[in-house]
């Protein structure tokens, strides 16, 4: 029988981590939700409210330094393990993350520790190949693998789902694709097949794809509220609005997420590199060591676009994702040194009070 640790993904790579001298005064919870400035924790059993630390909050450098759901935690258990207090968060096997929305120069997180990630798009109107490829950045940054789920399959020709496969597999060429329809249940039986005990899931993708829809259709009930989708505009409407770790009958673990209305990246350089592999590997064969890549002669990659080896629109994308991550990650570490700074002078303000 699968201790009440391992049922939630306490694997191996967590258990070679844990520091010895915080077990021994902490218990091991994972965060299942967070809302605001609380948690939801669990042991394997029922959830518990829970609280960071006064240590944990004031000595966070960054939001990355607090938890997030999917995460394990060193936590101390009250009144009957009514309540928890979060004292400091494990090493994570993976954490997926994006910029955060508008104009600030930070990051939101949005889960830890995902083995995989559904990358929903729909066959109709939403389906759009460079916004895949924006997906994929992030969940190969992250060390998560992709899978690609093309959902509502009911509302087009088995020949166009095919088409759009094919595709999909022009991006992501090893990547595994499910067509499916949470409507007339065609494709469910198969991702719920792909789906292994101890591992934990997530859901990517627009508002309106369906995902809340599939979430309830592994389910096997109507557990979560969905909306319709908005005939104007043709989106859907924000139904999930907080992430939540959610066991399925078959020992697998799924998080939903909000729709991403702006999929802004922050330095995933690793990422980008990983899904245009492919140009990647054209450069290394360019005339020049320095090459541009805008009007050399040589040039394999330009080469390979006027062959129509290479697509310029995903050529495109590769450079504008690249341009992005670059000033994301200056103006992220410009920040942080700002404030790191400005955190210095106040201490030094401080003390000469004091003295």
């Amino acid at each position: 029988m699968m201790k009440p640790l391992e049922s939630l993904g306490f694997s191996d790579w967590f258990k070679q981590r844990v520091d010895a001298e915080k077990s021994a005064i902490h218990e091991v919870a994972r965060v299942v939700s967070v809302h605001r400035d609380s948690y939801i924790l669990s042991k394997g059993a029922a959830e518990v409210f829970a609280e960071l630390s006064g240590h944990l909050s004031y000595n966070a450098d960054s939001v990355a330094d607090l938890p997030t759901t999917g995460d394990w935690v060193y936590a101390d258990f009250y009144d009957d393990d009514t309540l928890a207090i979060i004292h400091d968060v494990f090493p994570r096997k993976s954490l997926l993350k994006r910029k955060a929305a508008g104009k600030l120069v930070d990051y939101q997180l949005l889960a830890a520790n995902i083995d995989v990630a559904f990358i929903i798009q729909s066959v109709d109107f939403n389906f759009n190949l460079r916004r895949l490829e924006r997906y994929l950045v992030m969940a190969n940054d992250s060390g998560i693998t992709p899978v690609i789920l093309l959902s509502k399959c009911d509302l087009v020709s088995a020949q166009e789902v095919n088409e759009i496969r094919q595709s999909v597999l022009t991006i992501g060429p090893e990547v595994t694709v499910f067509a499916l329809s949470s409507l007339n249940g065609e494709g469910l039986q198969a991702i719920k097949n792909y789906l292994s005990s101890g591992l934990s899931y997530c859901l990517l993708g627009s508002s309106g794809v369906g995902k809340t829809t599939l979430l309830n259709a592994l389910l096997g009930s109507e557990v979560f509220e969905t909306q319709a989708v908005s005939n104007k505009q043709n989106k859907g409407r924000h139904t999930t609005t907080s992430r939540e770790l959610i066991p399925l009958e078959n020992g697998a673990m799924l998080i939903d997420t909000p729709g991403m209305r702006e999929l802004g990246n922050l330095s995933v350089d690793t990422g980008i590199d990983e899904t245009f592999s492919e140009i990647v590997e054209l450069s290394q064969h360019c005339k020049f060591s320095d090459c541009s890549h805008s009007s050399e002669k040589g040039c394999a990659i330009l080469a390979a676009i006027e062959a129509g080896e290479l697509s310029e629109k995903r050529y495109n994308n590769y450079l504008k994702m690249k341009n992005e991550s670059a000033f994301n990650e200056m103006s992220y570490y410009e920040k942080r040194k700002k404030d790191k700074d400005f955190g210095k002078l106040i201490k030094t303000t401080l003390k000469s009070k004091n003295h």
